[in-house]
């Protein structure tokens, strides 16, 4: 009989250790064994992601460390989701986010990042690009019936069309419904939360994960 503990621990390791091999092993394993799936994405894999998260706030691990553990968080439920779906059991989703460069900025690393590992967190995740217009954001976001936009920007030049997005968000009377996070290099808690009223700010990808977490209690 399967040691449940061990294998979470073991799962959990795969994802801190970056090990792609095993993580997809274990995944396949846990298919083959007929585990609880949902409980190998929490128990498991989900706690792996918590603690690269927790040794990328200690300064342990790197961008690198941190983009790798949550790929490889992918790989392993991207694996367990076909029988999730055939069983009938689906993980339970923390929210839709719909993320988006900004119009006029075409850098797109921060805002993958971030997209990954709120995926690894698990968030529903849609990403429009880069040079993105905000009604095609907020449009976007209606159609989705997504519960947080995320909206990023590397250039100070670009910064105004951020708010366009709250803007638009108030004209259509949906800021109580959507919630909506402001970030990029320029980006500072000041302009988010004061000039533009944005629910949440976050400088690094990790920090995005945790504040949109606590804006979908």
């Amino acid at each position: 009989m399967q040691d449940l503990g061990k294998f979470f621990k073991d799962a959990a390791e795969s994802i801190v250790n970056l090990d792609n091999v095993k993580a997809t092993e274990l995944a396949q394993q846990a298919i083959d064994e007929d585990l609880n799936l949902l409980e190998v994405v929490e128990k498991g894999f989900g706690e792996g992601i918590k603690k690269v998260g927790d040794l990328w706030d200690e300064g342990e691990f790197f961008l690198p460390e941190l983009m790798r553990g949550a790929q490889i968080m992918q790989e392993a439920i991207d694996i367990l989701t076909p029988k999730l779906r055939e069983s009938g059991h689906t993980r339970k989703t923390r929210g839709t986010v719909i993320m988006a460069t900004i119009e006029g900025d075409i850098h797109s690393i921060g805002k993958t990042i971030v997209g990954t590992i709120l995926r690894a967190n698990g968030f529903e995740v849609i990403d429009l690009g880069v040079d993105v217009k905000a009604e095609k954001i907020v449009d976007e976001a209606i159609k989705q019936n997504a519960t947080l936009i995320g909206v990023s920007t590397l250039l100070t030049t670009t910064m105004v069309n951020q708010k366009k997005v709250l803007d638009l968000l108030e004209e259509k009377n949906l800021r109580k419904k959507i919630k909506i996070m402001l970030g990029g290099a320029p980006v500072t808690a000041k302009w988010a939360l004061e000039d533009c009223k944005a629910d949440g700010f976050a400088d690094n990808a990790v920090e995005a994960a945790k504040v949109a977490k606590n804006l979908l209690k």
